[in-house]
Order: structure tokens, then sequence, then C-alpha cells
């Protein structure tokens, strides 16, 4: 591809970063945290864009003039012009095709990662390095990965007669175990793993896997392991669930904290 081309290519890539980043797509891809990174980015190559197609035309409108000066008179009348080296290299259409990714990144919002992804991929749940003081409504509302490590790694002491609520995604696996499931990551979508909450109790009669789910229960001792790589799954006994929208940000950043 010529200049101009590369240009073109240029600000559509600047344009689908500005667009990811300024409508919240880029949720979909990496953590929030590196937005004014992403729309910094989008600026820089806009700008470059415009910068290379205003140089390559101020290049041709140079060498143009400079080629009909050296051409005689008479031979500029006779002869048509077709371009500042007397002849045009056309480049193949093909390439052109690059643009069709760019365009799928700003006309198509590509789901986040779920239950597919998560049953495939052992639990990522760490030791955490502490606990924040729990508040003192109830039901207590955690993240659900701060229920995980409070049941798995504190053995429940802080939730021990309390109710809790957590949300996450639904996800079933090939024994009908219903889980409950964030997506953690530490940087974007490429290295999300998952934290899964098993349920028992008053489960919902029908589970939609990647549905939302809203869940009020209590702790309970019962603790399983993932068949992938043997890490813990502690349980949550159900009292009431609801189904909810899918959050803005579906990812779970407790890591990054």
């Amino acid at each position: 591809m010529n200049r101009q081309a590369q240009a073109a290519v240029m600000f559509l890539v600047g344009a689908a970063l500005l667009h990811a980043g300024t409508t919240g797509l880029y949720l979909r891809y990496v953590k929030a945290g590196l937005q004014p990174l992403l729309l910094a980015a989008g600026a820089v190559l806009i700008v470059s864009a415009l910068a290379t197609a205003w140089y390559e035309w101020r290049r041709a409108r140079s060498h143009k003039e400079a080629a009909r000066e050296a051409v005689p008179e008479a031979v500029r009348e006779a002869v048509p012009e077709t371009g500042p080296e007397g002849h045009v290299h056309r480049e193949p259409r093909i390439s052109w095709l690059l643009v069709l990714p760019l365009l799928a990144l700003i006309l198509i919002a590509p789901p986040a990662l779920g239950s597919y992804s998560a049953m495939r991929t052992g639990t990522a749940l760490q030791h955490p390095y502490g606990y924040n003081t729990l508040p003192k409504s109830d039901p207590i509302p955690l993240n659900l990965v701060d229920y995980a490590g409070r049941a798995v790694y504190d053995h429940g002491r802080s939730l021990a007669g309390h109710q809790v609520r957590i949300a996450g995604f639904v996800a079933v696996d090939s024994a009908g175990t219903p889980y409950l499931v964030r997506m953690a990551l530490n940087c974007c979508a490429a290295d999300a793993q998952p934290v899964k909450v098993a349920l028992t109790g008053k489960i919902p009669p029908v589970l939609r896997p990647d549905g939302w789910l809203q869940v009020t229960g209590t702790y309970t001792a019962r603790e399983t392991h993932d068949p992938v790589n043997n890490g813990p799954i502690p349980y949550l006994r159900v009292t009431e669930a609801k189904p909810i929208p899918t959050p803005a940000d579906p990812y779970d950043e407790t890591w990054n904290n």
C-alpha cells in the first residue's frame, strides 16, 4: 500500500480506539484503568495519520511542479499528464481487506468471556493479603472473589452468622452442578481467569448459562475442587436468587486493588 493508503488505515485504527474508549466497548478487551492510555493512543494515531497524509500531499505536489518545469512547453502540450513520474503505479486492491477487521471492531461488539471459557479453565482463586472490615448491613454485599477468598482461606470466620449477596454469571458443569462465576483479570481479557462459587440450597429450577444472577445466601463449610486444576471452590447456600442485567464492566479487577 502507498503512504496515503497507510495513513487511511492508521486513521481508522485511531478512530476505532477512540470509539472503543469513549463508548465502553474497551471494557470487553482491557481493564477500566487503561482507558486514558487507549484514548491517548487513538489520538496519537489520528494525528500521525493526518500528518502523513499532509506530508505526502505536499511531496506529490512539489514533484509534480518540478516535473512540469523540467519538461519543455511543447512536450507538455503534446503529452497528457499521468502523474509526477509520467506513469501510474496501482497497488493491489485486495490490500484494502486490511480495513475489514477495523470495521468489525467498530460495528460488532464481541461478548465478554463466559461459561464456555470458565468451565474449561481452572479456578484462579488466590490467597488474599488481608480482608476489609465488612459492613454491618445484612445481607452483606460482597464481591464474588472476596466471598470465595473468605470462604476458602479464612474458613468463613468473618461470614458466619451473616447473609451475603454476590453476583456473577451462571455456569454449569457436565454433572449439572451450577456455579456463579466472575472472570478476574490483571490487564486484559486475554489473561482473564475464572473464580467460581458452587451453589446449593434454593437454586432456581431453570438456569441459563451466561445469564447473570444476584444471589443471597449463607456461608457453608462445604467445598469442592476444580477438575481442571484441582483448585478450591467454595459453596454458597442460596436463600434467594434473581436475574440481573449484565454489568457494564463484566470483568472483576479485585486483584488490581
